[in-house]
């Protein structure tokens, strides 16, 4: 993240996500001089990410798009382009399902996961390119960017930041960012 001449904050092309030292669930996500705490996926990380594994997969991912949700989130700071959740939103997780890795409407029979949450995990949820844009079946599906459990929980997978957190880095986020986990 770079000024301009005019004292703003210049989005960053790249957001790298490392290990923390000692523990395999803990990241540090650093956005130009930013750097925060991360949970990631409770198995840590994986170059052979596979569907179920718990793992972040060890790539470089853009962001696509996000979403907002829950009704303590107003208006927020991002270039991404942002939806709101609504009740019939779902993300198929059937890898044997041609809807494998999307949005879906409900009602909707095979697996998926809710994004409209009670948990508030997904109040912010930034979407990652893993296996979206080239889908294959059984490589992982729902890879976000999301808001933090208590107690940096482990995620299934995704990153995840505090909500202050997030909102500090929102701004300097933009479709085609990469995030890289090294």
């Amino acid at each position: 993240m770079e000024k301009t001449r005019a004292g703003t904050r210049r989005p960053a092309s790249t957001i790298v996500v490392r290990p923390a030292p000692g523990k395999k669930t803990r990241a540090l996500v650093k956005v130009g001089p930013l750097t925060v705490p991360a949970a990631i996926g409770r198995s840590g990380r994986s170059i052979l990410k596979r569907e179920g594994d718990g793992a972040t997969p060890i790539a470089s991912m853009k962001l696509l798009y996000g979403f907002t949700g829950g009704d303590h989130v107003r208006f927020l700071h991002s270039a991404l382009p942002m939806r709101r959740i609504r009740k019939d939103m779902l993300w198929c997780d059937q890898p044997d399902d041609a809807n494998y890795n999307r949005l879906v409407k409900a009602p909707f029979k095979p697996s998926h996961e809710e994004m409209r949450r009670g948990d508030g995990l997904y109040d912010i949820c930034l979407v990652l390119d893993w296996n979206v844009s080239s889908r294959r079946r059984h490589r992982g599906s729902a890879i976000f960017f999301h808001l933090i459990r208590p107690g940096y929980e482990p995620t299934a997978g995704c990153i995840a930041v505090s909500p202050s957190d997030m909102r500090r880095i929102l701004p300097l986020m933009r479709k085609g960012t990469t995030v890289r986990v090294v």
